[in-house]
């Protein structure tokens, strides 16, 4: 089994500043890319912005800026908020790279030169807040305005001549891909969509536009401007260095193990870009994950709604790990999942603060008080001991396989559980009524020590910031994490110092 891992965000589109939502892909993502490091995989982690089509071209004019300066603005907070989320991406790319217009000419060129391309002309509707092309019965009017039923975007209709790419052509072949690959769309339910979507019939794509100028041009004819979504699903490869397919990164990275979008984007990864990809004679990505969204309330956040969720504010308040903690355990991953302060707060004080926090907290100042700041010897493991630190390795497997499948409640629902476990045998054991029984204390401080660190290694992935503070008592930092090591119930070494621990999590006064 390969060891190297490609996980990739959707491309961000700089027409506002970065919501919510933008930030929940860009955590999951960070999680998996972060499980698999400490999993021993070697892992490139991409995220950027996607900067072209004429959706950013009419901002940039409201604006009155120039396109590329637009650009250059709102991609910046987009990358500010990479910092912001400690997100360990390994490259940020734009669209209006160099790199990326030779790739995506590239592609351009191969299709064309596989007759997979033909000019023609376009006559039918326009999304240019989604820009994206839609049929005849994906169209409402509520007000008397055409809408996009899915979006709820106004569209418009667009007649002009146009390059078309052969989807067409490509329908019995993806369905026979998705069959031949059944987890290649993931969660089943958007599996079920796409397919049904295709089976419906596909009709060929117009992939060029000639309204407008913001974009790369075709190679072949200056007049037009490549589709937005043709452009901007090829920076999964011009990050990689593509079209030099002999290069360690493209040789060690592609296919990709996984997109991670938002599910209104799914169409686009999982019909247009493996259709473009299989035409082309390039290996689809492995999988596409479409994940629910981040509702304001029970809406989708929009700007024109004005119901935007600022991340940055809410970090500013709670606190970065708080965050990542309640988007990744209280929003079921594939489905939608709400935000809201009340709910925010009751996750801290009652699994931050007052279960890993207290249980920190309670273990480091105990063995300060008896024994000393030093990890202490121990007596012969009992069936308590034995029944509660197994737990780790007996479900070693289990968790890895469901990881493999984005099942990310999961993961955090047994670290929850094992942190109750890790309370409740330190409460049942009660070593402070062992004070005679120095053997047995002793034992049990070293127990109570190894879970902390073991679940610190779990938690690590969806709170870097605190469980390193935490590992650290144990002279463990990051390059020294390693998922393997759970298994282990004799890691910490006997008479090795520890450090103190302040108070990781403060409870919210509800009264405030």
């Amino acid at each position: 089994m390969s060891k190297n891992f490609y996980i990739t965000t959707p491309i961000y589109y700089p027409s506002a500043k970065p919501h919510m939502g933008h930030a929940y892909s860009s955590i999951v993502a960070d999680f998996f890319a972060r499980i698999k490091r400490i999993q021993g995989y070697n892992v490139f982690f991409l995220t950027g912005t996607d900067e072209h089509g004429q959706k950013i071209q009419r901002a940039a004019e409201k604006a009155n800026k120039d396109p590329l300066k637009f650009c250059d603005e709102i991609s910046k907070t987009f990358k500010d908020l990479s910092s912001i989320l400690n997100l360990s991406n390994d490259d940020f790319i734009r669209t209006t790279e160099k790199r990326h217009f030779i790739s995506v000419e590239n592609l351009w060129n191969i299709l064309e030169k596989k007759g997979e391309i033909y000019l023609s002309k376009y006559a039918g509707w326009y999304s240019v807040s989604d820009e994206a092309f839609y049929n005849d019965d994906e169209i409402d009017t509520v007000n008397g305005k055409k809408i996009c039923k899915s979006s709820g975007s106004p569209v418009e209709w667009v007649e002009e001549e146009s390059f078309f790419f052969k989807l067409s052509k490509w329908q019995d072949k993806l369905l026979k891909f998705y069959s031949e690959n059944p987890k290649f769309i993931l969660p089943e339910t958007r599996k079920n969509e796409v397919i049904s979507f295709v089976k419906s019939g596909l009709k060929d794509l117009s992939i060029s536009r000639k309204s407008f100028s913001w974009g790369i041009k075709v190679p072949s004819n200056k007049d037009h401007v490549i589709y937005v979504w043709l452009d901007a699903l090829t920076n999964y490869l011009s990050a990689l260095n593509y079209p030099d397919e002999k290069n360690n990164l493209f040789k060690n990275f592609w296919p990709a193990n996984i997109h991670l979008i938002g599910k209104d984007i799914l169409r686009f990864h999982a019909v247009y870009w493996p259709a473009f990809l299989l035409a082309a004679g390039i290996k689809p990505p492995l999988r596409v994950y479409g994940h629910g969204w981040i509702l304001s309330g029970e809406e989708k956040m929009s700007k024109s709604k004005g119901n935007i969720l600022d991340p940055i504010e809410i970090i500013k308040v709670y606190g970065l790990d708080a965050l990542r903690y309640y988007l990744l355990k209280e929003v079921s991953f594939g489905n939608d999942g709400s935000i809201s302060k009340e709910k925010l707060e009751n996750c801290i004080n009652s699994d931050l603060a007052n279960n890993y926090g207290n249980l920190c907290q309670r273990v480091i100042a105990f063995c300060e008080k008896n024994i000393g700041l030093e990890i202490p010897s121990t007596d012969k493991f009992n069936n308590d001991d034995l029944n509660i630190l197994n737990n780790f390795s007996s479900n070693i497997d289990n968790i890895i396989d469901k990881i493999d499948n984005q099942n990310i409640n999961y993961y955090i629902d047994f670290v929850v559980g094992q942190l109750f476990n890790a309370n409740k045998y330190f409460n049942d054991q009660a070593p402070w009524t062992k004070k005679s029984d120095t053997k047995r204390l002793n034992t049990i401080v070293y127990v109570s020590l190894e879970l902390i660190r073991k679940i610190s290694i779990l938690l690590y992935p969806v709170m870097p910031q605190t469980t390193l503070k935490v590992l650290s008592i144990f002279s463990i930092n990051e390059k020294q994490i390693n998922f393997s090591s759970i298994t282990d119930n004799k890691f910490l070494k006997e008479k090795m110092k520890i450090s103190k621990l302040d108070i990781l999590f403060k409870k919210i006064n509800k009264n405030d």
